[in-house]
Parts: structure tokens; C-alpha cells; sequence
């Protein structure tokens, strides 16, 4: 697999930890709200080379505590599994950004011990899922199994959703929030807009309404907190 971009030091990507962030290319939805637009649509002319990827990680050693793997969307790669295995042999721990389409990848790489950490992007209730993606139509299945393996995994991990005032409301959160009924935790995030998105002029939500959708989904989910706000 390929890497067309990388966050050296990040300490927002993984809660708590100093991290190393690679970003894939390619991914199976179109959310208007996506700051990764030139990952999502198109492939970059020069992927990061893997000795540039290694030599930077040898490097680092007992500097960085983890690595995330983001998107476009990683487990559309295949090799996924071995580029862990590689990244584990330096001692990191391993996040997971995932929208959860593919649960066979997401179930081999916790059954195999090669992620500590998933965060799983829940994009709206149902009836807005599709529209929220920037699909005409949206098979669940795929993304109800990845939903309810890891309730059910013991693998640590959250859901995450970006709020956005075009897509979200009181309704369409509580909705959510008793669709993944039973999740450990909930990280709702601000959006903001910028050059990167898909689409330009969409607006966050307000701190005031982005706390009401957090006292609704607290009636379902035990954890659930703002983030960036």
C-alpha cells in the first residue's frame, strides 16, 4: 500500500499519545464535508517513499508512542495487515481511522492483535446516511456488522461523528445515538471549513446546539464528549 501523506507529530489524532499519522488514498464515500479532498477524489502523483516512512519511524523510537492510519479510507488496501506487522516491529502502538464499510479487515486486524485503537466514523442516523456520505444510496449492513463487532470485540475504540449544521439536528442525533446503543464512547467533533473539503461553505455547529446533541446522545452512551470545541 501506498502513503500520500504523513503528520510526523500529532498529538491530537490519538488521545494521549504522541503519534506518527500516515494517510492513504481512495475512499468509498464522498462526505461534503471531508477535508481530505485531493485523497478522496484523486491519487497524488508521489507516494511517500518506505524508506523515507521507516527510517523516520527507526528514528523516533521512544520518541512517539503510536502510529495512526487514516484516509481516504485504509482497510480498502489489502496489504494493510502486513504494513502493521512492519510498524509494530518497532514497538508502536496502532490507531485505526475507519467508516467501517469493510468489517472482514477491521475483524483481522483486531483478531490478530495488530490495532490498539479504532475510531470508527458514525456519519449520521440512517436516514441521513447516505446523504451525509454524498451517496445517492447506502448499503448498512457492512457498516451494522462493524458497528456491532466492536461493541462486542473488547477492542479499545470510539465512535466519531463531525457535526455539521447542514446534516445534523436534535432528531437525526438521537436517532444515532440509539442506533449505536451500547458503544463505549462517542467523541463529537467541530467542523471546520477549509480549501481541503469536498464542499466549500458548509457551517459548523454551534457550540450551544453541539452541547444539547451531547446531552441527547448521553441518554444512550455512557461516554460522550466534544471535541475541538
Amino acid at each position: 500500500m501506498h502513503f500520500y501523506g504523513i503528520d510526523k507529530m500529532s498529538l491530537v489524532d490519538y488521545d494521549n499519545k504522541i503519534a506518527c499519522t500516515l494517510f492513504t488514498c481512495g475512499c468509498n464515500f464522498r462526505c461534503p464535508f471531508c477535508h481530505n479532498k485531493d485523497l478522496v477524489l484523486d491519487t497524488p502523483e508521489f507516494a511517500i517513499a518506505y524508506d523515507e516512512i521507516w527510517e523516520y519511524l527507526s528514528k523516533r523510537e521512544g520518541i512517539l508512542d503510536a502510529v495512526v492510519i487514516s484516509g481516504g479510507e485504509p482497510t480498502l488496501h489489502k496489504d494493510l495487515p502486513d504494513f502493521i506487522k512492519k510498524v509494530k516491529t518497532f514497538g508502536y502502538q496502532i490507531k485505526l481511522d475507519t467508516n467501517g464499510t469493510n468489517p472482514e479487515m477491521v475483524k483481522y486486524l483486531v483478531e490478530k492483535h495488530l490495532v490498539d485503537y479504532i475510531a470508527m466514523d458514525i456519519k449520521n442516523s440512517k436516514e441521513e446516511y447516505a446523504k451525509t456520505v454524498g451517496l445517492q444510496a447506502l448499503d448498512f449492513e457492512k457498516i451494522e456488522e462493524t458497528i456491532q463487532f466492536l461493541i462486542g470485540s473488547g477492542v479499545d475504540f470510539e465512535f466519531r461523528t463531525t457535526l455539521v449544521n447542514e446534516f445534523h439536528n436534535e432528531k437525526s442525533i438521537e436517532d444515532m445515538a440509539k442506533w449505536i446503543k451500547g458503544a463505549k464512547r462517542l467523541r463529537l467533533q467541530k467542523f471546520v471549513d477549509g480549501e481541503g473539503c469536498i464542499k466549500r461553505g458548509l457551517h459548523e455547529v454551534s457550540k450551544e446546539n453541539a452541547l444539547k446533541f451531547k446531552d441527547i446522545c448521553k441518554k444512550y452512551i455512557d461516554d460522550v464528549e466534544l471535541r475541538s470545541y
